[in-house]
């Protein structure tokens, strides 16, 4: 077998057979498939495409080629969720203990942020003391505890999709739906759990620019879950605005704790609970999204959602106090405002252009092993649809003192909204399901 040979048949648009991309794939890894012909191949599934059988196989195929993760040890039906990324994207810190206080085990891999999106364990490192590096035996037994673990991922899951990536980002080949599809499943799939809930994006802060985009990016994973026996649920919701009104590192720590207290804003509240809805269902935990939703927000008005929130701290570490008191987060000493310079409706809110404000104060990261700041951030304060007159604040950036870099975010800022003279149409955050 020769890979020459196996890039005509794809550039062709011949279906590649399940061994022939194994070999692909284990030419990667082991070195014995140079770069420039795999970025040969990866341009020509950009151009043909892949077959759902082929999708299923390429995913599997990256799967296996590190470590896999056996959840046996915990006990229930382990349920995994995963988002596309997109601004303000706190939803991890709200669902994981809200659905493990549901009864649902929640063993969570998370990463780190790159770019204008921040990462789940650089939110929770906000919290003092905690820490997401646990052994595996540590990890089961702590799920099988206290129902939730939220760890770093490993340096080996799915090292294929690594390579692969890191090929298609200079070759110009992200932008195709089964290279993205099989990335996402072949991490979740290592991963070990029995079923996966995918929140897909699209909009101005996500990947996926477009619903139809999200739709069929959301339909190819869930058709990979069949493929390979992983129940999978995609909900696909819109990242035109950052979600809620925080994006940063403590402050979105904050908004998370706030919606587990039963308040903070209401998207990111009814998105938490249609995730969360949908992996109780999954956990075999309700008959159906109407009966779980009744069980989380019973969970939120107990206080066992919270309650489970200190106890994934404790476990783990950091200051269980938190949950109770915001002000041991850990809070930059400047607040800038960025004022509307005329009256108007808030029309569009360009929320990659947020989150590079964000990460020009220190938030977010440039290159992958930059040092955050927990401390800053900003608040939106005028969102979509919202009225404004000359003067009003649209945002509050929390910068250090004295920081010059918080002229240039205040500006990135104040560029990232546009106005009308009438009320806009504002599309609703939610906009379908698929699985």
């Amino acid at each position: 077998m020769r890979m020459v040979d196996l890039i005509r048949k794809k550039r062709h648009g011949g279906e590649l057979e399940e061994r022939e991309i194994r070999f692909i794939i284990e030419g990667l890894v082991n070195g014995t498939v140079p770069d420039y012909q795999m970025a040969a191949w990866a341009m020509a599934v950009c151009f043909v495409g892949m077959s759902a059988r082929e999708t299923a196989a390429l995913t599997l195929a990256m799967a296996e080629s590190g470590d896999t993760v056996d959840l046996s040890a915990i006990a229930g039906t382990k349920v995994d969720k995963h988002s596309t990324g997109g601004v303000g994207d706190k939803t991890t810190l709200i669902v994981a203990p809200l659905v493990a206080a549901c009864g649902v085990p929640v063993a969570k891999m998370s990463g780190r942020g790159l770019g204008h999106t921040g990462g789940t364990v650089d939110k929770l490192e906000s919290i003092a003391g905690f820490h997401t590096e646990l052994s595996r035996e540590d990890f089961f037994r702590q799920v099988n505890e206290i129902g939730v673990a939220v760890i770093g991922q490993s340096g080996n899951i799915a090292p294929a999709d690594k390579k692969l990536y890191a090929l298609r980002d200079v070759t110009g080949t992200v932008e195709s739906v089964p290279l993205i599809a099989s990335s996402v499943m072949s991490k979740k799939i290592a991963a070990g759990a029995d079923a996966i809930l995918l929140d897909v994006k699209f909009g101005s802060g996500a990947f996926m620019k477009t619903a139809d985009d999200a739709r069929t990016l959301a339909e190819a994973m869930v058709a990979i879950g069949a493929q390979v026996g992983r129940r999978t649920v995609a909900v696909i919701s819109d990242m035109d605005q950052p979600l809620g009104r925080t994006v940063g590192n403590a402050l979105e720590v904050r908004e998370a704790i706030e919606v587990l207290r039963g308040e903070g804003p209401d998207d990111l509240r009814e998105l938490c609970l249609v995730l969360a809805s949908h992996m109780l269902v999954l956990g075999g935990r309700a008959a159906d999204a109407t009966a779980a939703r009744t069980q989380l927000e019973e969970a939120i008005a107990s206080g066992a959602a919270l309650r489970k929130f200190a106890d994934l701290l404790a476990a783990q570490g950091g200051d269980a106090a938190v949950a109770n008191d915001l002000s041991l987060l850990p809070q930059a000493e400047a607040r800038v405002a960025v004022k509307a310079a005329g009256a108007g409706y808030v029309a569009g809110i360009d929320a990659e252009q947020i989150g590079l404000a964000a990460m020009i104060l220190g938030a977010g990261r440039a290159e992958k092993d930059d040092a955050i700041d927990h401390a800053v951030g900003l608040e939106l304060v005028a969102k979509l649809g919202d009225a404004v007159e000359a003067g009003d604040t649209l945002a509050v950036l929390h910068a250090r003192a004295d920081d010059d870099k918080a002229k240039q975010a205040a500006a990135s800022v104040a560029a990232a909204y546009r106005f009308s003279p009438s009320r806009p149409d504002v599309q609703p955050l939610l906009q379908g399901i698929v699985g």
